[in-house]
């Protein structure tokens, strides 16, 4: 089978998975837009199916996923009840204060009272995980203190017990999930907050609901490829005819699939190749992207179960909050994007430096959604300037040296 056939099958397929919920109008819409999407990143790895098996191919992401470390770090675990009853994983890697080194595990109890340390709390994008910051986690492990969580329905957190009963995801009730991860795994003292996509959304969000905890407690914010609204005008590297059916269509498209979970993760299984192009095409800017790095990116993505993504899509073309960037002036802010972000270009990161003047704007050059997995170096050097700027670290901390090289159990 050619790669474009393979693109035309892949979009057929949708377009029967929705002509099976009986909405046939849509479904030759769903398949004509998802067809340009399946064909372009079946282009992408027409090369590599022409000339390497299929079964060396799935010995090749076997290897990548024994042999690369990323994703392996944890830190002390610890769990909240959101607001709707919805249990959210998090983990803590502490700073021994005696030695400097991390204490991912263990409490130590003084004394005296000591000030609450600065605590950086890293909130992860649509489709991944806390382990999406694992070369950020590697390079501040024993630096400073830091929190990572699991967003409702991703990682280890469970599905969203709201939506278990009908109600939709917002960007909304995400702000008050970190609350609630804030108000348990770091109750006091100064905190910096670092959103990723969906993340940076979150924090907008948390921002909304509670400014006065902003104003108190908050000493530095960075955003990362994200967005504060008008997701809907997004192309997604789509021509014009293409993106606007893909508009019209998608809504429908995932809710259909998210119906049908077993039979659209056996597809998605069936059609590897395909899918880590897409996933390629949409999370990289550069070329030479390390192929384990790749291959982490497919795993975080592959974990999202079709339905989560159904679940969660409808919040972001609601999403508009940029009334609440307001509450961030006066903090120290990092803004940060790729310039070939396909996902949330980096326009909208942009937009987000022209509501706060004071802040740092940082366009990664060949870098892709993903940036802090692409270009690990450049993200951890500017987070540990704006670290230096919040007070969380002395200046002269050489924290950008541990991105790269983190190896299991560091």
């Amino acid at each position: 089978m050619s790669e474009i056939n393979a693109g035309e099958a892949a979009a057929e397929a949708v377009a029967d998975a929705v002509a099976a919920a009986g909405n046939w109008r849509r479904a030759g819409l769903a398949g004509a837009a998802i067809g340009v999407i399946a064909a372009g990143a079946a282009a992408g790895v027409a090369v590599e199916r022409l000339t390497v098996g299929r079964g060396m191919r799935r010995k090749a992401r076997l290897a990548l996923d024994a042999s690369g470390p990323y994703g392996s770090l944890r830190g002390m675990p610890g769990r909240v009840v959101a607001d709707d009853g919805t249990e959210l994983y998090y983990e803590v890697d502490e700073v021994d204060p005696d030695t400097g080194g991390t204490a991912p595990r263990k409490r130590r109890l003084f004394g005296r009272k000591t000030p609450a340390p600065v605590t950086v709390v890293f909130s992860h994008g649509y489709c991944l995980s806390q382990d999406s910051w694992h070369f950020q986690r590697a390079a501040l492990r024993g630096v400073v203190r830091t929190v990572h969580w699991d967003q409702r329905s991703h990682g280890r957190s469970a599905r969203g017990a709201a939506q278990a009963d009908g109600v939709p995801v917002t960007i909304d009730q995400l702000g008050r999930d970190l609350k609630a991860v804030l108000d348990a795994a770091a109750p006091e003292g100064p905190l910096v907050l670092v959103g990723h996509s969906m993340g940076g959304m979150t924090m907008m969000a948390l921002a909304a609901h509670y400014p006065e905890l902003m104003r108190e407690r908050v000493a530095g914010v960075a955003f990362v490829g994200t967005s504060c609204g008008k997701l809907g005008e997004v192309n997604y590297g789509l021509p014009v005819a293409g993106v606007n059916a893909v508009r019209r269509v998608l809504p429908g498209v995932l809710k259909a699939l998210g119906s049908q979970v077993d039979l659209v993760e056996r597809g998605r299984r069936a059609t590897a190749d395909l899918f880590a192009g897409m996933i390629k095409r949409y999370s990289f800017g550069s070329k030479d992207v390390d192929p384990a790095v790749a291959r982490f990116a497919e795993r975080l993505i592959e974990g999202t179960p079709i339905d989560v993504v159904a679940e969660f899509y409808p919040a972001f073309q609601e999403h508009d909050k940029a009334e609440a960037l307001p509450v961030f002036v006066g903090i120290p802010t990092l803004v940060l994007a790729g310039d070939k972000d396909l996902v949330t270009p980096s326009g909208h990161s942009e937009a987000i430096a022209d509501l706060l003047p004071d802040a740092e704007l940082v366009i990664v050059p060949d870098a892709g959604h993903l940036v802090m997995l692409e270009h690990p170096e450049a993200v951890t050097d500017r987070l540990a300037d704006l670290l230096a700027r919040a007070g969380a670290v002395p200046a002269a901390t050489n924290v950008g040296a541990y991105g790269s090289t983190a190896q299991p159990g560091n």
